[in-house]
């Protein structure tokens, strides 16, 4: 059976400060998770559920809910940033472990997505020149290797790098030099559909999962809306304008062949959580509808997975 959860920012709780707004409170926001059919949530920004374990464990339990990750974004093509990195790190894996039940969180490590004019700028169509040097590379994979054998060593917990347009790895081969100069054992990758679609320009994403599938650990669906994303590209549009516009879609209404990807988990043997995610800004929509819907259209295609 496939399991399924759903995150904060399918409610409009993003990590970036140009996305803040009127935020929906975590309470609503996991009573309607849960009242929609999924059985798992990721933490959000720090301070947005309670970070005292005990209180966090209660509000889970209450809702018969797994613990599936947490995401930190650090800035790591800057030596400077890893200590603290890793302190925001190790603060966020104790709270993860602390209210850890099967399958075990993840420490979701990201760039600092959206903090780069030239890549939120660019977010979808970047070129290799806008890319790392060779010697930011090692940097930034150093910071990555650091952080993550820091947690597993404190924790017992894993880390996985979560790809991201509006960052430093968002192109195919930006992910795959990646994944080349990391530590395997330390580190897997959150394969995000919707995020490589759209930083690929190509909604192919078996061709993904196949080129990274031995680092693929954990699974994010998203969907990428192909017109929205060629409209981006055409008229110049930046990363929040992209969102505002939907270029991240309900599931089964953009480009992402969603049968497909059920059929590579399961050929694949895949059995860890899937976890949707619908970026959308605070404001936008009807989040707990939405989360409804990408919960039906998972239920009507999960014959390619069962």
């Amino acid at each position: 059976m496939l399991k399924v959860g759903n995150a904060p920012c399918s409610w409009g709780t993003l990590e970036f400060e140009a996305a803040k707004g009127e935020q929906i409170k975590f309470d609503r926001m996991l009573d309607e998770l849960a009242e929609t059919g999924y059985t798992g949530t990721e933490l959000g920004d720090w301070g947005y559920m309670p970070t005292a374990p005990a209180a966090l464990q209660a509000e889970l339990a209450q809702r018969k809910l797994v613990m599936l990750g947490a995401f930190v974004p650090v800035a790591i093509k800057d030596a400077a940033t890893h200590q603290a990195g890793i302190a925001v790190a190790l603060k966020t894996a104790r709270l993860l472990a602390a209210v850890a039940s099967e399958p075990k969180p993840y420490l979701i490590l990201a760039d600092n997505n959206g903090s780069v004019p030239e890549r939120t700028g660019n977010a979808g169509r970047v070129t290799p020149k806008m890319g790392l040097a060779p010697a930011q590379w090692k940097t930034f994979a150093e910071g990555a290797n650091k952080l993550a054998r820091a947690v597993f060593s404190e924790t017992g917990l894993k880390t996985v790098f979560h790809h991201h347009c509006a960052g430093y790895v968002e192109t195919p081969d930006e992910i795959a030099r990646f994944l080349e100069l990391t530590d395997p054992k330390a580190l897997g990758l959150v394969f995000d559909s919707g995020h490589y679609a759209y930083g690929a320009g190509d909604c192919d994403v078996v061709k993904g999962l196949q080129r990274y599938q031995d680092r693929v650990w954990y699974i994010h669906f998203k969907d990428c809306q192909p017109q929205v994303a060629a409209q981006a590209r055409a008229e110049g549009w930046d990363y929040f304008e992209a969102l505002r516009h939907g270029v991240f879609c309900e599931l089964g209404k953009g480009g992402v062949d969603f049968p497909a990807m059920l059929r590579w988990l399961k050929a694949n043997r895949y059995d860890g959580y899937t976890l949707v995610e619908q970026d959308v800004l605070p404001g936008m929509g009807s989040p707990k509808e939405s989360a409804r819907r990408n919960r039906e259209y998972l239920r009507s295609i999960e014959n390619h997975y069962a």
